[in-house]
């Protein structure tokens, strides 16, 4: 089994009323509105790109083929079509990893990239910490400071107060150390985190199990999408991407590199047709072809935008009318560098798209690397994966205590 191996069998919630009509770019289509289900029409305006036949990539792929989309007001600069963080490899070695080109510098492991990405936000939560080295125990003023230097490193009030109360309880039979003081702070993280650390389980009855990407511009959503078809993939499971952001032609130009590299088919529409006709069809096609996993890309979207978020809830109906669970995953990703706001985003796409799972991307050299634990504290939801770069093996999935030792400042487990 893989590390993204999860499955949440549930009934879709019903959506309240009718939603308001689609974006004004639904106006060039000529097929009826998804929901009338018009399956001939759908087949005709999808266009189906073929998987190549399987063979050894010659050269990496790279996410450059479309020109800069705009950063949302919630995300980072940096464009969501040039991203590459969202490979989820295997394990790798504690110290060093060989894949390394002859004459390049030796690449860091992944708990140390991720040390080094969350390096900022460990630096901020462990300045406080200084002043209570030495002393029998922590002391009110020492708890203040602590709590303060976590909320700053956005872990949220919840959370702060949380660990805070923890470390609280905890005894230090030989004094407060720098060593000890951080293994318990390590500790009562990991606590937080341990609940929601859980991969996606793909489940091999459904064919196709549906996966919904979801997020605002810039988050790496159609990154991540290539990067997850690419491990399913290698891990003998047949993938199809629908292609369902129809706003941005580089993000379909983008799958079609991912769909060449895996030989995976991708299904797409023409240039601002309906977006949930594209995953309608995308999903009979699937269902043809007895895929075991269905991508559905979705485009970025502020959820402030009303119209945007009406198309995302209309996806979400027309999918349950082939399966009334479908989606069966709704994950959102998130960009690591926008740290509250990732709270916004997510509760307002959980009441649109009822989100089953998160991954947390943009982590490294970000200062804002304690929203995970926010995150994780405020909603509940399974963390499935965080991304620390932009190499292809820079997104793993999501270990709770390796986090806590790295936000700590900690090295990994022994």
């Amino acid at each position: 089994m893989g590390f993204f191996d999860r499955f949440k069998s549930r009934k879709d919630k019903p959506t309240k009323g009718e939603v308001a009509p689609d974006a004004p770019r639904d106006d060039k289509v000529s097929p009826p509105a998804a929901e009338q289900l018009p399956e001939k029409e759908f087949s005709e305006k999808a266009s189906v790109e073929k998987a190549p036949a399987k063979k050894a990539p010659a050269k990496k792929a790279t996410a450059d083929s479309g020109p800069e989309d705009k950063p949302s007001e919630e995300g980072s600069s940096k464009d969501d079509a040039y991203q590459d963080d969202a490979y989820v490899g295997a394990t790798a070695p504690e110290d060093i990893e060989a894949e390394d080109a002859p004459g390049e510098k030796p690449k860091k492991s992944w708990f140390g990239r991720l040390k080094d990405g969350l390096g900022k936000s460990a630096q901020k939560i462990t300045t406080s910490l200084a002043d209570a080295i030495g002393k029998p125990k922590l002391d009110a003023s020492d708890l203040d400071d602590i709590e303060d230097a976590l909320i700053m490193a956005d872990l949220g009030v919840a959370a702060a107060g949380r660990l805070t109360a923890g470390l609280k309880k905890r005894p230090f039979p030989d004094g407060v150390t720098a060593d000890t003081l951080a293994e318990a702070l390590a500790e009562e993280v990991t606590e937080i985190l341990a609940p929601v650390a859980k991969p996606i389980v793909i489940n091999p009855a459904l064919k196709p199990h549906v996966v919904l990407m979801v997020g605002v511009n810039g988050s790496g959503k159609t990154t991540t999408t290539g990067k997850l078809a690419e491990q399913w993939q290698a891990e003998g499971k047949t993938v199809m991407l629908a292609a369902a952001d129809t706003f941005r032609a580089a993000a379909v130009e983008q799958l079609k590199v991912w769909g060449e590299r895996t030989g995976t088919t991708v299904i797409s529409g023409e240039a601002g047709s309906d977006a949930a006709a594209v995953a309608y069809q995308a999903y009979e096609t699937a269902i043809e072809q007895g895929a075991d996993v269905l991508i559905v890309d979705t485009a970025g979207r502020l959820q402030a935008k009303a119209e945007l978020m009406d198309e995302l809830a209309k996806i979400c109906r027309v999918l349950a009318k082939k399966d009334e669970r479908a989606p069966h995953d709704r994950i959102i990703v998130l960009d690591g560098t926008v740290g509250q706001n990732a709270s916004s985003q997510v509760s307002a796409f959980t009441e649109t798209a009822d989100l089953s799972g998160m991954i947390i991307t943009k982590l490294d050299g970000s200062a804002r690397g304690g929203v995970v634990v926010a995150l994780a504290e405020a909603f509940k939801l399974p963390i499935h994966a965080v991304g620390v770069g932009e190499g292809k093996d820079d997104l793993r999935a999501f270990d709770a205590e390796d986090f806590g030792r790295a936000l700590a400042g900690l090295g990994p487990k022994s």
